[in-house]
């Protein structure tokens, strides 16, 4: 059995979130759960796929925005068609593409940002392996 790697992360405002990432992105909601110990969650992503992201939220505590516009998520789509579609899914859900901080990302895609400030890049090309 491979690894599987959840990437977790807090936010002041989880419906916001779970709506950018599944309506924006296209993850499904794989898992959630509420008042564990304080904490509300969500786990989002595809079952097949190695990874999943989780989002918590705790009530009364207040965690911000990112701290820089360059945390990204990158995800590489080598099949422009399947970019296409995964762009226009994320400005149809009402986001706009954004600059990005570092020029690299804008040559071959489209970067938006979350409703905690992170950045999320659609990049058109193949992960160089």
């Amino acid at each position: 059995m491979s690894p599987i790697l959840r990437v977790a992360r807090p936010t002041d405002d989880l419906p916001a979130v779970v709506h950018f990432y599944c309506q924006g992105l296209g993850l499904q909601r794989l898992s959630s759960f509420s008042g564990h110990n304080g904490f509300d969650g969500v786990m989002l992503g595809h079952p097949a796929w190695p990874y999943h992201f989780e989002f918590t939220h705790q009530v009364g505590h207040r965690v911000g925005r990112a701290t820089t516009a360059d945390n990204l998520l990158v995800f590489y789509f080598p099949d422009a068609l399947d970019w296409q579609a995964g762009v226009q899914r994320m400005v149809d859900s009402g986001y706009s593409p954004v600059r990005s901080y570092n020029p690299y990302w804008d040559e071959h895609g489209r970067t938006f940002e979350d409703p905690d400030g992170y950045r999320v890049v659609l990049q058109q090309s193949i992960w160089p392996l």
